[in-house]
C-alpha cells in the first residue's frame, strides 16, 4: 500500500484554521503519519506599509497586532489538536515562501480556501494556495472556507485526464483511496476515452482501489462548474484533480477549471500541479 508519512498544515488567525488542524490529526491518526502545523501570515508591518509613514509609533502597535494574533493561534491550536500527533512551528512574515519551504518534506498538505470576504482573510495573499502548490511542487488539500468539521473522506471523485497533474493527484491521493469506501473516475476528455479509462482503472487495481467510471461531454469554460455539480450528486467527501496553469512564481495563472473549484468549491479538493 502507498503510505503518507508526513503532512504540513498551514495555520493562520482564522477560525478555519481548527477546522484544517483536525483534519491533519485525523489523516495523520489514519495513517499512522506526523502533522506540523505551520503558523505563516503577512506580517502586520508588510500588510500597512503606509502606517509606517504615519510615525516611528505605530511600529509596536502593529507589532502587538502580530503578537495578538499569534497567540490567538497557538490557544487555537492546543485547544483543537494533541501536540503528539500535530507538532507546532512557526513562522512570520512571508507565508507563501514559508510554506512552500517547509511543504519540500511533507508528502501532503492541508490548505484552506480564502473566504469570499477579503476583508477578513488577511493573512495570506489572495494567490495563497495556487502559489503554494506551484512553488512547492506538493500535493494539497484545500478545504473551503464553509467547512466547519472535517471530512470522513469515505466517498471521493477523481476528475481525470492522462496528464502529468491528474496523475501526480492521483499517486497523492492513493493513501486516502485505498481507506475509501466509494471512488468515481469522472472524464470529460474526448478522444481515446476508451483508453483512458482502461488505464486508469487498472492503476488503480494495481494499487488496491476499485473504481467505477463515468464520462461527461464538457466545454472547457463548463469543466469546473459541471464537476462541482458532479461531486455534488456523487455525494463526494473528497474531489481529486490535477491543478492546471501557466506562468512563473507570483505571475502564475490558473486554467479555468482549476480556477473555478479553488473559487467556488464546497467539499475538500486534493490537488496537484
Amino acid at each position: 500500500m502507498s503510505t503518507l508519512k508526513s503532512l504540513l498544515v498551514h495555520v493562520d488567525a482564522s477560525p478555519q484554521a481548527a477546522v484544517r488542524l483536525q483534519l491533519a490529526e485525523q489523516l495523520a491518526l489514519a495513517h499512522g503519519a506526523q502533522a506540523t502545523a505551520i503558523y505563516a501570515v503577512v506580517s502586520a508591518l508588510l500588510r500597512y506599509p503606509m502606517a509606517m509613514a504615519a510615525g516611528g509609533d505605530m511600529a509596536p502597535m502593529l507589532a502587538e497586532v502580530d503578537q495578538q494574533r499569534v497567540e490567538a493561534a497557538r490557544k487555537r491550536y492546543a485547544a483543537t489538536v494533541k501536540p503528539a500527533h500535530v507538532a507546532w512551528l512557526e513562522c512570520s512574515g512571508q507565508p507563501i515562501a514559508d510554506v512552500a519551504q517547509q511543504a519540500f518534506y511533507a508528502d501532503l498538505l492541508v490548505l484552506g480556501q480564502r473566504g469570499v470576504d477579503e476583508n477578513r482573510d488577511v493573512d495570506v495573499p489572495a494567490d495563497f494556495v495556487s502559489s503554494v502548490l506551484i512553488a512547492s511542487g506538493r500535493p494539497a488539500i484545500v478545504l473551503p472556507h464553509i467547512a466547519t468539521a472535517p471530512a470522513k473522506l469515505e466517498r471521493v471523485l477523481i476528475a481525470w485526464k492522462p496528464t502529468r497533474e491528474s496523475a501526480r493527484a492521483v499517486t497523492a491521493a492513493l493513501p486516502i483511496l485505498q481507506q475509501a469506501r466509494k471512488v468515481t473516475v469522472a472524464s470529460f476528455d474526448e478522444g481515446e476515452e476508451a483508453a483512458a479509462e482502461a488505464g486508469i482503472l487498472g492503476y488503480l487495481r494495481q494499487h488496491g482501489v476499485q473504481a467505477s467510471f463515468k464520462r461527461a461531454v464538457a466545454s472547457k469554460a463548463e469543466v469546473g462548474e459541471q464537476l462541482l455539480s458532479l461531486a455534488a450528486d456523487e455525494q463526494a467527501d473528497l474531489l481529486v484533480m490535477g491543478c492546471y496553469g501557466h506562468g512563473r512564481a507570483r505571475e502564475w495563472v490558473l486554467g479555468g477549471a482549476s480556477r473555478t473549484v479553488i473559487a467556488s468549491m464546497t467539499i475538500p479538493v486534493l490537488m496537484s500541479h
